[in-house]
Order: C-alpha cells, then sequence, then structure tokens
C-alpha cells in the first residue's frame, strides 16, 4: 500500500507530459513506451489494472487467423508480424502451442478447404512456427481421444501461442516496467473530469478508496479507457470520427479434461469459433460472441448452457459436464472499432484492429479497439503521435519491451543454482522455481533469490492449493500496488481462476496471505473480500 500512498502523492504535486487513462493493454504498454523514452508519464485506471477486457481474455496470442474469412489480408500479416515479434521478445512468456481443429460435417467450407488457409496463414507468419498437418477423421480421433468425432469429416493441427501465465500478469509487468523507468501509477484513481487551458490539460480525478479528489496537470491526455472510450469523450466534449461496439465473451474454467497440452479448436453451433485451453491442471472453455450495448455485462445463465452444451456435443466425456464443475468464468466486453457513430455495422466482421484517433488542437489521443497480440504496434505508435504533438521524447529509438538478455538469464540462474533453488520446488508445482520466477518476474526474480537466501522457508507455498510461494505474496505487497485481496487473487495471479471462491474463502491460508499483503489490515481487507461474495464473482473474453 505504501507505493501506492506514494505515487497518489506525486500526481498531486507534479506535472506531466502525459497523462493515460486506463491501465488495460493499450494504457499499459502506452505508459511503458513513453516512460522508457524518457517522457514523463502518469497512469490511472478506475478499477484494478488489467481490471476488465485485459484480465477476461482466452490467454491466446494470434495472428487473427479468422480474419482471412473475411480477406482481411494486411490485418493478418501485421498481427503474424506482431505475434512473431512478442515470441522473440518473451520466449518465457509467450509460448508456441499447437491447435489441433476439427471440422464438423455440413460445415460452411470443406475441412480440406480450411486447412489449405492455415498453409496461407502459417506462410503469411513467415514459417516462423511449426507448419500445419491436414488429418481424416480416424487420424483426429487418434490424436486426441476426447474429441467426438461422430460427426466431423476431417480437421488439422496448426500453431499459434498462448500466454504462459495469465493476461493481466502480462499487462501488469508493462504498468511495472513503466514505473521502473519513471512513470507514477495509480489504480483506483478515476478521472471526473479534464479541461485544457493555457496549454495544459487539468484532469479532476477520484481516489476511490480516500475518496479524496485532487488535479494531474499533463499536455497530453491519452483516453485508453478500453469499452470506456466513448464514455469518457462524451464527459469531456471529444468528438471523433470512430466509436465501439461491444461484444461479450465468456469462458468456463474446470478440471483439466485432456492431459493432451493443446488448444482444441471447433466451430460451435452459431458458426464461431470455440476453444479448449489447456491451463495448468485447469481446463478453459469458450467463448461466447455476442452483440452487447454496455461496456459492461455479466455471465447469463444461457452463456453457461452454450459453453456447456458446446462442448459436452463436441467433446466425448466420460461425464457430461455440468453447472457443477464449473470452478469458475471470465466474462467480458470486446470493444470493437467501429468508423462512425451511428453503431450501426456487421458486427459479426468486426476484427480487433485497434485505431488511434488524435485531436491534434487539444492534445488529446483516444485509442479505439486493440488486442494483446498487437500491442507492440499500439506502443510504438502512441509515443510517435506524443512526438508529434511537440512533446520531447529524449531516447525515441530506444527499445521498450521484450525480456532482459540472455546473459542476465543465466546470471539469474546462476545464481538460483547456487542457493539450491529448484530444490526447494514444492512437490506440487508444475515446474522449478527457477523457471517459474523468471517468467513472472524477470529482473525482479532476483530478490526473490536474496529473500530465499536469507530463509529457505520463503519458498515455501504460502497458500496450499495455488502456485505461489512466500517470497512471491512479500514481492507483490511492496512492489504491485494490490490495494484489495481481489487484485491479486485474480490479477496478479490466477488463483481466482483456477480455485473456486467459496473454497479460497473457507481456507484456512487466507488470512496469512492477507496479513503479508496488508499487514494490520489483513482482517478489514479479508472482510471486505469475503463481503464482496454476495455479488457476482466470475469474470472474461476471448482475444
Amino acid at each position: 500500500m505504501q507505493l501506492r500512498s506514494d505515487n497518489i502523492e506525486r500526481l498531486r504535486r507534479e506535472k506531466f507530459d502525459v497523462l493515460i487513462l486506463g491501465g488495460g493493454i493499450n494504457g499499459a504498454v502506452s505508459a511503458a513506451a513513453l516512460a522508457a523514452k524518457g517522457v514523463k508519464v502518469a497512469l490511472i485506471d478506475k478499477g484494478d489494472f488489467a481490471g476488465q477486457t485485459s484480465s477476461n481474455s482466452s490467454n491466446l496470442i494470434w495472428g487473427g487467423i479468422k480474419y482471412l474469412e473475411s480477406w482481411e489480408f494486411l490485418l493478418v500479416n501485421k498481427l503474424c508480424k506482431s505475434r512473431n515479434q512478442l515470441m522473440r521478445s518473451y520466449p518465457s512468456t509467450v509460448k508456441e502451442v499447437r491447435f489441433l481443429t476439427s471440422i464438423q460435417s455440413g460445415f460452411r467450407f470443406p475441412p480440406f478447404l480450411v486447412y489449405l488457409g492455415t498453409l496461407l496463414y502459417w506462410l503469411m507468419g513467415r514459417c516462423f512456427t511449426r507448419g500445419p498437418h491436414y488429418f481424416g477423421r480416424a487420424k483426429l480421433k487418434q490424436r486426441e481421444p476426447v474429441i467426438n468425432t461422430d460427426n466431423v469429416s476431417g480437421g488439422f493441427e496448426y500453431s499459434d501461442c498462448y500466454l504462459y501465465d495469465n493476461d493481466s500478469r502480462f499487462v501488469f509487468n508493462f504498468i511495472r516496467s513503466a514505473m521502473d523507468k519513471g512513470c507514477v501509477a495509480a489504480n483506483y484513481v478515476e478521472s471526473v473530469q479534464c479541461q485544457r487551458a493555457g496549454g495544459q490539460w487539468q484532469a479532476q480525478v477520484l481516489d476511490g478508496i480516500s475518496g479524496e479528489q485532487f488535479t494531474i496537470s499533463a499536455k497530453v491526455v491519452i483516453n485508453a479507457c478500453g469499452p470506456l472510450v466513448d464514455t469518457h469523450n462524451q464527459k469531456i466534449k471529444q468528438v471523433t470520427e470512430h466509436s465501439h461496439l461491444f461484444s461479450k465473451g465468456i469462458h468456463l474454467v474446470v478440471d483439466k479434461i485432456t492431459q493432451i497440452e493443446r488448444v482444441l479448436a471447433f466451430f460451435a453451433s452459431d458458426g464461431r469459433l470455440f476453444f479448449v485451453i489447456p491451463m495448468g491442471n485447469k481446463t478453459c472453455i469458450g467463448t461466447t460472441d455476442n452483440q452487447v450495448d454496455k461496456p459492461s455485462s455479466e455471465v447469463s445463465e444461457a452463456d453457461r448452457q452454450f459453453v456447456l452444451d458446446n462442448a459436452n456435443t463436441l467433446l466425448k466425456l466420460e461425464q457430461p459436464l455440468r453447472r457443477e464443475d464449473i470452478i469458475s468464468e471470465r466474462c467480458g466486453v470486446r470493444p470493437l472499432a467501429l468508423a462512425g457513430r451511428d453503431g450501426v455495422a456487421d458486427w459479426v466482421k468486426l476484427s480487433r484492429k485497434h485505431v488511434v484517433e488524435v485531436n491534434q488542437a487539444e492534445a488529446h489521443l483516444s485509442i479505439f479497439g486493440g488486442k494483446l497480440t498487437d500491442c507492440i504496434n499500439v506502443g510504438d505508435e502512441i509515443t510517435a503521435w506524443v512526438a508529434k504533438l511537440g512533446v520531447a521524447v529524449p531516447e525515441p529509438d530506444k527499445i521498450w519491451y521484450g525480456e532482459a538478455g540472455t546473459d542476465a538469464k543465466q546470471d539469474f540462474l546462476h545464481r538460483a543454482k547456487a542457493i539450491g533453488l529448484d530444490a526447494l520446488t514444492p512437490e506440487s508445482s508444475s515446474e522449478p522455481l527457477s523457471e517459474r520466477f523468471w517468467r513472472r518476474y524477470g529482473l525482479r526474480a532476483l530478490g526473490l533469490l536474496d529473500a530465499i537466501a536469507a530463509d529457505p522457508k520463503q519458498a515455501q507455498l504460502l497458500f496450499a492449493k495455488a502456485e505461489y510461494t512466500r517470497c512471491e505474496v512479500a514481492l507483490a505487497a511492496k512492489d504491485e500496488m494490490i490495494t484489495k485481496l481481489e487484485d491479486f487473487l485474480r490479477r496478479r495471479s490466477k488463483i481466482e481462476m483456477v480455485l473456486n471462491r467459496q473454497d479460497i474463502i473457507a481456507s484456512a491460508d487466507l488470512l496469512a496471505l492477507c496479513q503479508v499483503l496488508f499487514n494490520q489490515q489483513a482482517e478489514q481487507k479479508m472482510q471486505e473480500y469475503i463481503g464482496a461474495e454476495n455479488e457476482p464473482a466470475m469474470a472474461t473474453i476471448n482475444k
């Protein structure tokens, strides 16, 4: 909590080159790019960082293979380049995964024609991943017995990528990187009103924790509020050519249904893509794709039934999935960029491409659309626009993204070996502590080694049913602006995705976790979390 308090005080008294509204993927990469290049940046979010769309995806990093059907070849080419760049830049986090796709009899295209599309997709991806393969029904069944092939005419396997950890951890690491480079960020701070006078924006903001209001001063404002971009623009009278349409998507998380580490891809009963995604010892299933008229949404019983019905039809399970098998739910709204203000379009064909709209006279930028795959392009584009608006960018050519280099990683692994870190890996863990620490924290993991060298008990799991050690929780308390218990359980970690919330509440470890995160406020924060269980607890969407 001290980090947040310090940053709130800095937001009050300092002046900034750029104020970013929104800590989702678009705001996070904008902050990381600008701060690394020497721009003085502030970032606020009315909730927690990555609290909405950016923490509710399917955790997939993909080049947009479905956009081939709508002939958006330039977009697919761009997204494939972006995917490859993320794979090179984040090899510990963005990993190649095979997609095994089955085509039902009577589908709008024959399976071999769809397979030819995957060959084109692979070529457009510069053959950076393993090549695709075509399978007949019998071979497909042999490849993955859990697929129900009764009505399947063929299928194929191809590659894309996924985030080994959760999407919100990926997003937060950009914000943490920005703070390391001088960005002043705070969660639970809402922009109430923005006015421009004398070449400066004066943003009236509300601290959602203390209830106090104060002013942030900046030369440029970037509206990166995701689904709320239009809402905030209307509030401050910014007129744009683009607007958003909204698509709701949900996923259900259940116990692991196959030991094969592939994404199973189908076309659901409504013709849209439907995934069965590995998530450690769990499986994530979805998504729905329904137009909604609001920037927020909740899981309905119809949504649940759609996912369960399709899973039970497309998979051959020993027992059909039931409502009682759902561990957690993820529900969110995809903001789709639309040219025009009337909100009319064939929304099913709208892609997730981003659009940056700029009011140069008032130094205001709005980011519409976007997805995880395209995030580096967003950061670069925003930096270029900020420079055009007259803000000095001291180090324009500095690379702002990517893991620390091979030498740094080898130094970390050498130090980890010297203290016997991997020998301390809990028996229940699915990978050595050295690999997990580096992937999640990069150079900050060196501090974890110091903590464990001083006290080996810091390598023990603090929460018995989840893979988070005592020293990781202590690091989160110090460096990751954990303001509410849900910030850690749902976004900095993936505990809430793999454990039922009622099981979390019943755990004897919950108070100990709160004591590390919140010290004297531990009991209060735990009771706030338990009290929130009277409301729907699960949240998400497909990217």
